[in-house]
């Protein structure tokens, strides 16, 4: 059975010209384009709107207009994989006789590595951005969001869905794999993904650049030991499987309604 998302099968597709380097290299910065893009948009809708303090309000609101940066980013995945000539399924190496294993794989993802890489990370990011590991952070932060109920409903129900899916599509499934291909080595690769993976979390949302290191340093770790896994397990559903437990659990517990 050939694996069309394996080394050997990128390479040719490569060689043929199917698969842009450019635009490969450049696609793990697509996503923080889009969310720092599209809570522009949101700003300027509040502006149109009234509100008195749009640029602190938009922050808020990044779990519901993410959902359109993330057709963004499954369109662009679905116009370089049709150059491929290969499917998103393709992707996934989903193997139904390992379902039992991805199940354990993901949940042990969201109990071991989330923690573990989260407080890694805050460790890092609050002595060295804030100087404190327990710093005052400025309003508009993730940490604790207020919505109205029917996008505070969405979020915790079914914005993670997609989200998740989205992150390890386009960061997994698509850009590791082939960067790995390109560089010769994995972990430029790795470090190359990490790096827009974590600069997505920048503008999740932007509030300020010195909010936007934090923020980085926060999840750098955590993308770094997802793309360890991937490596090892070479199938994207049991990382979907941990990444929607993570996100889903944020919504959880970040966003209140009124």
């Amino acid at each position: 059975m050939i694996v069309k998302n394996s080394k050997d099968e990128i390479q040719k597709r490569t060689d043929s010209g199917q698969i842009n380097r450019t635009f490969t290299i450049l696609i793990v910065l697509v996503r923080p384009a889009l969310f720092l893009g599209v809570q522009g948009l949101m700003v300027l809708l509040l502006i149109a709107l009234k509100y008195k303090t749009p640029a602190l309000t938009a922050t808020s609101w990044w779990t519901v207009y993410g959902t359109l940066v993330d057709f963004g980013c499954l369109l662009t995945i679905f116009l370089l994989l049709r150059r491929e000539k290969i499917r998103i399924s393709d992707l996934l190496n989903f193997d139904k006789s390992k379902i039992s294993w991805d199940l354990l794989i993901g949940l042990g993802i969201i109990i071991i590595v989330f923690p573990l890489t989260i407080f890694t990370g805050s460790v890092i990011a609050n002595s060295s951005v804030y100087g404190s590991l327990q710093p005052v952070l400025p309003p508009g932060n993730p940490m604790t969001r207020t919505l109205p109920i029917w996008a505070a409903l969405y979020s915790k129900m079914l914005w993670w869905i997609m989200s998740a899916s989205t992150e390890e599509l386009i960061y997994q499934g698509y850009a590791l794999p082939r960067l790995q291909v390109f560089f010769g080595r994995t972990w430029p690769a790795v470090l190359w993904v990490g790096f827009g993976w974590a600069l997505q979390h920048s503008f999740l949302p932007f509030i300020n650049l010195k909010y936007a290191i934090f923020a980085f340093l926060l999840f750098f770790p955590l993308t770094i030991a997802l793309q360890l896994i991937y490596l090892r397990v070479k199938r994207l559903f049991p990382l979907i499987i941990g990444h929607w437990g993570m996100d889903c659990i944020s919504t959880i517990f970040m966003i209140s309604s009124f």
